[in-house]
């Protein structure tokens, strides 16, 4: 198995074109932190942008939004 995939994950079934994201929280200033996958939603990495670059980022990458 290879150190960097997921125990239980086949490497070859990763769907790297799947982007996830699930807003944590809003702060008031404006920052949007979230959690940003690629490929397994359950493996993740903290973001924060303020709304505009958010939304930005979100048509970029087209994500799938989590918690909608």
């Amino acid at each position: 198995m290879n150190p960097q995939t997921p125990p239980g994950t086949d490497e070859a079934s990763v769907e790297i074109q799947h982007k996830f994201v699930r807003i944590k929280e809003v702060r008031p200033g404006g920052l949007v932190c979230f959690e940003f996958s690629i490929g397994w939603p359950e493996l993740f990495v903290d973001l924060m942008l303020p709304q505009v670059a958010f939304d930005d980022f979100c048509a970029r990458n087209q994500v799938q939004r989590l918690n909608d």
